[in-house]
Protein backbone atom coordinates (compact mmCIF):
# COMPACT_ATOMS: atom_id res chain seq x y z
CA UNK A 1 0.00 0.00 0.00
CA UNK A 2 0.93 3.56 -0.68
CA UNK A 3 0.72 5.16 2.68
CA UNK A 4 1.77 8.63 1.35
CA UNK A 5 -1.06 8.37 -1.79
CA UNK A 6 -3.41 6.84 0.72
CA UNK A 7 -2.44 10.13 3.40
CA UNK A 8 -3.25 12.95 0.64
CA UNK A 9 -6.83 10.78 -0.55
CA UNK A 10 -7.27 11.35 3.91
CA UNK A 11 -6.31 15.03 3.67
CA UNK A 12 -8.32 15.69 0.83
CA UNK A 13 -11.24 14.81 2.27
CA UNK A 14 -10.30 16.12 5.75
CA UNK A 15 -12.25 19.59 5.29
CA UNK A 16 -15.40 18.24 4.16
CA UNK A 17 -15.70 15.53 7.14
CA UNK A 18 -14.37 18.02 9.54
CA UNK A 19 -17.17 20.32 8.68
CA UNK A 20 -19.84 17.82 8.85
CA UNK A 21 -18.33 16.88 12.21
CA UNK A 22 -18.54 20.16 13.61
CA UNK A 23 -21.89 21.79 11.29
CA UNK A 24 -24.56 22.91 13.40
CA UNK A 25 -26.69 20.74 11.02
CA UNK A 26 -25.66 17.49 12.21
CA UNK A 27 -22.03 18.46 14.06
CA UNK A 28 -21.57 17.68 17.92
CA UNK A 29 -22.40 21.16 19.42
CA UNK A 30 -22.26 22.15 23.17
CA UNK A 31 -26.29 22.27 22.78
CA UNK A 32 -26.84 19.04 21.35
CA UNK A 33 -24.06 17.42 24.02
CA UNK A 34 -26.67 18.63 26.78
CA UNK A 35 -29.56 17.28 25.06
CA UNK A 36 -27.95 14.04 24.38
CA UNK A 37 -26.50 14.12 28.21
CA UNK A 38 -30.52 14.59 29.67
CA UNK A 39 -31.68 12.04 27.03
CA UNK A 40 -29.37 9.07 28.10
CA UNK A 41 -31.87 7.31 30.31
CA UNK A 42 -34.92 7.97 27.57
CA UNK A 43 -34.87 4.85 24.64
CA UNK A 44 -37.16 2.59 23.16
CA UNK A 45 -36.27 -0.75 21.24
CA UNK A 46 -35.21 -1.74 18.12
CA UNK A 47 -36.30 -4.63 15.18
CA UNK A 48 -34.06 -6.65 16.84
CA UNK A 49 -35.14 -6.13 19.74
CA UNK A 50 -32.06 -4.03 21.87
CA UNK A 51 -32.85 -1.46 24.22
CA UNK A 52 -32.47 1.66 22.09
CA UNK A 53 -30.80 5.09 23.87
CA UNK A 54 -32.12 8.11 22.48
CA UNK A 55 -28.52 9.17 21.80
CA UNK A 56 -27.90 5.86 19.71
CA UNK A 57 -30.76 7.56 17.35
CA UNK A 58 -29.27 10.38 17.59
CA UNK A 59 -25.96 9.06 16.30
CA UNK A 60 -27.79 6.93 13.85
CA UNK A 61 -29.92 10.06 12.32
CA UNK A 62 -26.07 11.84 12.12
CA UNK A 63 -24.23 9.34 10.16
CA UNK A 64 -26.70 8.56 7.54
CA UNK A 65 -27.08 12.35 7.12
CA UNK A 66 -23.24 12.57 6.77
CA UNK A 67 -22.98 9.62 3.89
CA UNK A 68 -26.23 11.03 1.89
CA UNK A 69 -24.32 13.99 1.81
CA UNK A 70 -21.18 12.32 0.56
CA UNK A 71 -22.70 11.02 -2.90
CA UNK A 72 -20.31 8.01 -2.87
CA UNK A 73 -22.48 5.62 -1.12
CA UNK A 74 -25.18 3.36 -2.30
CA UNK A 75 -26.92 1.56 0.26
CA UNK A 76 -26.25 1.32 3.86
CA UNK A 77 -27.37 -0.48 6.95
CA UNK A 78 -26.70 -0.04 10.73
CA UNK A 79 -26.94 -1.65 13.87
CA UNK A 80 -30.32 0.89 14.89
CA UNK A 81 -31.52 0.73 11.07
CA UNK A 82 -30.83 -2.74 10.59
CA UNK A 83 -31.84 -2.88 7.07
CA UNK A 84 -30.29 -2.22 3.57
CA UNK A 85 -31.63 1.37 3.12
CA UNK A 86 -31.07 3.73 -0.54
CA UNK A 87 -28.87 6.43 0.71
CA UNK A 88 -27.91 7.27 -3.08
CA UNK A 89 -27.75 10.78 -3.71
CA UNK A 90 -30.76 10.57 -6.17
CA UNK A 91 -33.12 8.97 -3.56
CA UNK A 92 -32.51 10.52 -0.97
CA UNK A 93 -30.29 14.06 -1.30
CA UNK A 94 -31.62 16.92 -3.52
CA UNK A 95 -29.60 17.28 -6.42
CA UNK A 96 -28.58 20.62 -6.19
CA UNK A 97 -26.48 19.58 -2.55
CA UNK A 98 -23.05 21.40 -2.87
CA UNK A 99 -21.87 17.94 -2.16
CA UNK A 100 -23.39 16.14 -4.70
CA UNK A 101 -22.45 18.89 -7.52
CA UNK A 102 -18.65 18.44 -6.08
CA UNK A 103 -18.65 14.35 -6.28
CA UNK A 104 -20.37 14.88 -10.15
CA UNK A 105 -17.35 17.18 -11.20
CA UNK A 106 -14.93 14.52 -9.83
CA UNK A 107 -17.14 12.08 -11.62
CA UNK A 108 -17.83 9.66 -8.57
CA UNK A 109 -20.89 7.17 -8.61
CA UNK A 110 -22.27 5.82 -5.52
CA UNK A 111 -21.03 2.32 -6.07
CA UNK A 112 -19.91 2.08 -1.96
CA UNK A 113 -21.95 0.00 0.56
CA UNK A 114 -21.79 0.74 4.28
CA UNK A 115 -22.60 -1.32 7.63
CA UNK A 116 -22.06 0.84 11.20
CA UNK A 117 -22.43 0.93 14.50
CA UNK A 118 -23.25 4.53 14.77
CA UNK A 119 -22.61 4.90 18.98
CA UNK A 120 -21.21 1.39 20.54
CA UNK A 121 -21.12 2.15 24.25
CA UNK A 122 -23.96 3.69 24.99
CA UNK A 123 -24.96 2.00 27.87
CA UNK A 124 -21.16 2.83 29.69
CA UNK A 125 -21.19 6.45 28.21
CA UNK A 126 -23.12 8.13 31.33
CA UNK A 127 -19.75 6.93 33.49
CA UNK A 128 -18.19 9.12 31.19
CA UNK A 129 -16.41 5.93 29.43
CA UNK A 130 -14.65 6.26 25.90
CA UNK A 131 -17.90 5.27 23.37
CA UNK A 132 -17.09 4.50 19.49
CA UNK A 133 -18.51 4.29 15.99
CA UNK A 134 -17.45 1.30 13.69
CA UNK A 135 -17.71 0.88 10.08
CA UNK A 136 -17.24 -1.62 7.03
CA UNK A 137 -17.02 -0.62 3.93
CA UNK A 138 -17.70 -3.09 1.02
CA UNK A 139 -17.91 -2.46 -3.18
CA UNK A 140 -21.11 -2.39 -4.88
CA UNK A 141 -24.61 -2.07 -3.93
CA UNK A 142 -25.37 -4.40 -0.73
CA UNK A 143 -24.03 -5.80 2.11
CA UNK A 144 -26.49 -9.35 2.48
CA UNK A 145 -24.52 -12.05 1.69
CA UNK A 146 -21.63 -10.90 1.25
CA UNK A 147 -18.49 -11.94 3.78
CA UNK A 148 -16.09 -9.13 6.20
CA UNK A 149 -13.48 -10.49 3.35
CA UNK A 150 -15.44 -8.31 0.47
CA UNK A 151 -14.33 -5.28 2.37
CA UNK A 152 -12.27 -2.47 0.69
CA UNK A 153 -11.78 -1.14 4.20
CA UNK A 154 -12.95 -0.16 7.98
CA UNK A 155 -12.39 2.51 10.15
CA UNK A 156 -13.85 3.08 13.84
CA UNK A 157 -13.65 6.28 15.65
CA UNK A 158 -13.62 6.19 19.28
CA UNK A 159 -14.19 9.53 21.64
CA UNK A 160 -12.46 9.95 24.43
CA UNK A 161 -10.02 12.59 26.17
CA UNK A 162 -9.19 12.30 22.37
CA UNK A 163 -11.08 11.72 18.97
CA UNK A 164 -8.97 9.36 16.97
CA UNK A 165 -10.23 7.05 14.23
CA UNK A 166 -8.20 4.08 13.34
CA UNK A 167 -8.47 2.94 9.15
CA UNK A 168 -7.80 -0.09 7.70
CA UNK A 169 -7.12 -0.74 4.20
CA UNK A 170 -6.65 -4.25 2.75
CA UNK A 171 -5.17 -5.24 -0.07
CA UNK A 172 -4.87 -8.14 -2.27
CA UNK A 173 -2.26 -10.28 -3.93
CA UNK A 174 -4.16 -10.68 -6.82
CA UNK A 175 -4.24 -7.05 -7.94
CA UNK A 176 -0.84 -5.77 -5.82
CA UNK A 177 1.76 -8.48 -4.35
CA UNK A 178 4.16 -5.98 -3.55
CA UNK A 179 1.93 -3.86 -1.56
CA UNK A 180 0.82 -4.65 2.28
CA UNK A 181 -2.73 -4.01 3.63
CA UNK A 182 -2.03 -1.33 6.37
CA UNK A 183 -3.39 0.04 9.54
CA UNK A 184 -3.36 3.47 10.74
CA UNK A 185 -4.52 6.39 13.13
CA UNK A 186 -5.46 9.69 12.47
CA UNK A 187 -6.09 12.67 15.31
CA UNK A 188 -9.03 15.36 15.58
CA UNK A 189 -7.21 18.05 16.07
CA UNK A 190 -6.36 21.96 15.86
CA UNK A 191 -10.02 23.09 17.53
CA UNK A 192 -12.00 20.01 15.66
CA UNK A 193 -10.94 20.98 12.68
CA UNK A 194 -7.80 18.99 11.37
CA UNK A 195 -7.07 15.27 11.01
CA UNK A 196 -3.65 14.68 11.44
CA UNK A 197 -1.53 11.18 10.82
CA UNK A 198 -0.10 10.51 14.72
CA UNK A 199 0.51 6.50 14.14
CA UNK A 200 1.87 5.47 10.27
CA UNK A 201 1.69 1.80 10.82
CA UNK A 202 0.23 -0.10 13.01
CA UNK A 203 1.53 -3.46 13.37
CA UNK A 204 0.68 -6.23 16.61
CA UNK A 205 3.36 -7.96 18.08
CA UNK A 206 2.85 -12.22 18.10
CA UNK A 207 2.22 -12.22 21.87
CA UNK A 208 1.15 -10.04 24.97
CA UNK A 209 -0.32 -10.55 27.99
CA UNK A 210 -3.11 -8.23 28.28
CA UNK A 211 -6.72 -9.75 27.86
CA UNK A 212 -10.53 -8.12 27.65
CA UNK A 213 -12.68 -10.64 28.55
CA UNK A 214 -16.74 -9.87 27.16
CA UNK A 215 -19.62 -11.62 28.08
CA UNK A 216 -18.15 -13.53 31.26
CA UNK A 217 -21.31 -14.19 32.71
CA UNK A 218 -21.01 -17.01 29.88
CA UNK A 219 -17.97 -18.71 32.14
CA UNK A 220 -20.69 -19.61 34.28
CA UNK A 221 -21.84 -22.56 31.79
CA UNK A 222 -19.33 -22.84 29.28
CA UNK A 223 -16.58 -24.66 30.95
CA UNK A 224 -14.17 -23.73 27.86
CA UNK A 225 -14.21 -20.20 28.40
CA UNK A 226 -14.15 -20.69 32.19
CA UNK A 227 -10.62 -22.39 31.87
CA UNK A 228 -9.48 -19.87 29.57
CA UNK A 229 -10.03 -17.06 32.12
CA UNK A 230 -8.71 -18.92 34.49
CA UNK A 231 -5.50 -19.43 32.82
CA UNK A 232 -5.27 -15.59 32.07
CA UNK A 233 -5.59 -14.87 35.85
CA UNK A 234 -2.93 -17.36 37.18
CA UNK A 235 -0.37 -16.50 34.05
CA UNK A 236 -0.83 -12.98 35.05
CA UNK A 237 -2.50 -11.59 32.10
CA UNK A 238 -3.18 -7.58 32.66
CA UNK A 239 -6.92 -7.02 32.46
CA UNK A 240 -8.22 -4.09 30.41
CA UNK A 241 -11.86 -4.39 30.31
CA UNK A 242 -14.55 -1.45 29.95
CA UNK A 243 -17.69 -3.40 28.85
CA UNK A 244 -17.09 -1.26 25.73
CA UNK A 245 -16.38 -3.35 22.40
CA UNK A 246 -14.41 -0.60 20.83
CA UNK A 247 -11.84 0.62 23.53
CA UNK A 248 -11.22 -2.56 24.56
CA UNK A 249 -10.30 -4.04 20.86
CA UNK A 250 -9.12 -0.31 20.34
CA UNK A 251 -6.70 -1.13 23.33
CA UNK A 252 -5.20 -3.57 21.58
CA UNK A 253 -3.88 -1.31 18.63
CA UNK A 254 -2.34 1.00 21.16
CA UNK A 255 -0.67 -1.69 23.11
CA UNK A 256 0.15 -3.13 19.81
CA UNK A 257 -0.96 -6.58 21.45
CA UNK A 258 -3.31 -8.45 23.69
CA UNK A 259 -6.51 -10.35 23.43
CA UNK A 260 -10.17 -9.56 22.95
CA UNK A 261 -12.55 -12.58 23.63
CA UNK A 262 -16.47 -12.63 23.52
CA UNK A 263 -17.77 -16.19 23.57
CA UNK A 264 -21.38 -16.98 24.32
CA UNK A 265 -23.26 -19.71 25.67
CA UNK A 266 -26.68 -21.76 26.42
CA UNK A 267 -27.55 -18.98 29.19
CA UNK A 268 -25.81 -15.88 27.68
CA UNK A 269 -26.63 -16.03 24.15
CA UNK A 270 -23.73 -14.01 21.21
CA UNK A 271 -24.85 -10.50 21.04
CA UNK A 272 -21.80 -9.18 18.51
CA UNK A 273 -23.50 -8.93 15.03
CA UNK A 274 -21.48 -9.75 12.18
CA UNK A 275 -22.17 -7.18 10.25
CA UNK A 276 -21.69 -3.61 11.95
CA UNK A 277 -18.79 -5.14 14.66
CA UNK A 278 -17.38 -8.19 14.03
CA UNK A 279 -16.16 -7.79 10.42
CA UNK A 280 -14.63 -4.37 10.41
CA UNK A 281 -13.08 -4.55 13.66
CA UNK A 282 -12.22 -8.27 12.20
CA UNK A 283 -11.14 -6.77 9.52
CA UNK A 284 -8.68 -4.50 10.85
CA UNK A 285 -7.34 -6.25 13.51
CA UNK A 286 -6.20 -8.70 10.32
CA UNK A 287 -4.71 -6.04 8.38
CA UNK A 288 -2.28 -4.97 11.22
CA UNK A 289 -0.94 -8.48 11.32
CA UNK A 290 -2.96 -10.22 14.03
CA UNK A 291 -5.71 -12.92 14.09
CA UNK A 292 -9.45 -13.36 14.45
CA UNK A 293 -11.46 -16.47 14.79
CA UNK A 294 -15.11 -17.76 15.38
CA UNK A 295 -15.67 -18.43 18.93
CA UNK A 296 -16.53 -22.14 18.14
CA UNK A 297 -14.75 -22.58 15.06
CA UNK A 298 -11.82 -22.78 13.65
CA UNK A 299 -11.74 -20.03 10.98
CA UNK A 300 -11.49 -16.30 10.07
CA UNK A 301 -14.50 -13.70 10.90
CA UNK A 302 -14.03 -12.32 7.56
CA UNK A 303 -15.06 -15.66 6.12
CA UNK A 304 -18.49 -15.14 7.65
CA UNK A 305 -21.48 -15.14 5.29
CA UNK A 306 -23.87 -12.22 6.26
CA UNK A 307 -27.09 -14.05 5.31
CA UNK A 308 -29.26 -12.00 7.88
CA UNK A 309 -28.18 -8.63 9.20
CA UNK A 310 -28.73 -9.10 12.26
CA UNK A 311 -25.89 -12.46 12.49
CA UNK A 312 -24.52 -12.62 15.37
CA UNK A 313 -21.63 -14.55 17.15
CA UNK A 314 -18.74 -15.20 19.86
CA UNK A 315 -15.48 -14.19 18.84
CA UNK A 316 -11.22 -13.95 19.70
CA UNK A 317 -9.43 -10.85 18.09
CA UNK A 318 -5.78 -10.44 18.98
CA UNK A 319 -2.34 -11.22 18.67
CA UNK A 320 -1.48 -14.30 17.04
CA UNK A 321 -0.21 -16.65 19.49
CA UNK A 322 -2.79 -15.17 22.01
CA UNK A 323 -5.68 -16.03 19.38
CA UNK A 324 -3.91 -20.06 18.95
CA UNK A 325 -3.42 -19.97 22.54
CA UNK A 326 -7.64 -19.36 22.92
CA UNK A 327 -8.20 -22.02 20.54
CA UNK A 328 -6.52 -24.33 22.65
CA UNK A 329 -8.94 -24.04 25.42
CA UNK A 330 -11.78 -23.86 23.25
CA UNK A 331 -11.56 -26.29 20.53
CA UNK A 332 -10.99 -28.74 22.70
Amino acid sequence: MDFHKTKEVVTKRETKLSQILTSKEHGVTDERLVHAIVALGEGTQNSSGDDQLKLDIDCDNAVFEAIRSSGVYAIAASEETPVETDVSSTSSTPSSSPNNKEAKEEGEESVFSLGFDPLDGSSIIDANFSVGSIFGIWPGKGVLNRTGREQIASAVAIYGPRTTLCIALPTSPHVSPEKKSCVFEVTLTNNYTTWEVSKEDIKLEPSGKVFAPGNLRATNDNENYNSLIQHYITDRYTLRYTGGMVPDVYHIFTKKKGVFTNVSSEKAKAKLRVLYEVAPLGLMVECAGGMTTHESEDGSVLDLVINDLDRRCGVCFGSVEEVKKYKEFMFK
